[in-house]
């Protein structure tokens, strides 16, 4: 490994994050949970300033205020008795924050086998001890479920480490904000919850002031100008990821 404590690192608070969210879901509705959880993006934006010196304009500190506003409509704190579970999403936020903030880091210049093997060991050893007060055989159906679980998490990881080696951040983070609306989704059919209004209205605020945080400056650009005067650039200028790291390597070179 080229930088063995960060890999350690990021598998730790991958780690810790997994276990916070998974508390989170069971304890608090999906809607909530997701919303509290998409407070990530506020954390990220503060650890790679100061640690990969990336520069924020005040347009993206705006959205991220926008975010967490959001946040608050739907949490709605001191109207509402708040839980544990609310805690555990917040937490598993900024884990997630830390996660992502190393994977930018190391993600260009480290193994797959790294990347992916590293975070799973923690995960067999922290189950394991877990397990072991009363550890307990799954019936055939929660294997299959695990077995679900497990093959969709591990293609997602590996889609996510491949999109983040190909393209620029801003093209990758929209599409997760779509987790919102599956979160409504499932909820309602599976769990029977329904958020009122001002849940929505935080969700949605939530989704849009993070979707214009993480996509380019052009882009917002073009989007804002055609629908305040019907034209705007008629093309954007294409986005090239910076180096990660300060000893990235270009894609497609063999991991």
């Amino acid at each position: 490994m080229r930088h063995p404590f960060l890999v350690n690192l990021r598998a730790v608070t991958g780690l810790l994050g997994n276990m916070c969210i998974i508390y989170a879901f069971v304890h608090i509705p999906l809607a909530e949970a997701y919303s509290i959880a998409f407070l990530a993006p506020i954390f990220i934006v503060f650890l790679s300033s100061h640690f990969l010196k990336e520069q924020v304009t005040w347009q993206r500190w705006l959205f991220l205020a926008a975010s967490f506003a959001g946040v608050l409509l739907v949490v709605r704190p001191g109207f509402r008795e708040l839980s544990l579970g609310h805690l555990a999403a917040l937490a598993a936020a900024f884990f997630g924050a830390i996660t992502t903030t190393v994977l930018r880091k190391v993600a260009p210049v480290e193994k797959r086998v790294s990347l992916i093997g590293i975070p799973l060991g923690y995960v067999v050893v922290a189950n394991g001890l877990l397990m072991l007060p009363g550890f307990q055989w799954p019936t055939w159906q929660e294997f299959l479920l695990l077995l679900t679980i497990g093959g969709l998490g591990g293609t997602g990881n590996l889609l996510f480490i491949a999109a983040t080696r190909r393209v620029p951040a801003s093209q990758i983070a929209p599409g997760q904000y779509s987790q919102i609306a599956w979160a409504i989704i499932f909820g309602a059919v599976f769990f029977r919850e329904f958020p009122d209004l001002i849940t929505y209205v935080g969700l949605a605020v939530v989704a849009v002031g993070g979707t214009l945080n993480v996509i380019s400056d052009e882009t917002r650009i073009r989007i804002f100008s055609r629908l305040s005067a019907g034209a705007g650039p008629a093309t954007v200028m294409s986005e090239k990821s910076p180096p990660l790291g300060d000893d990235a390597i270009a894609p497609g070179k063999d991991k």
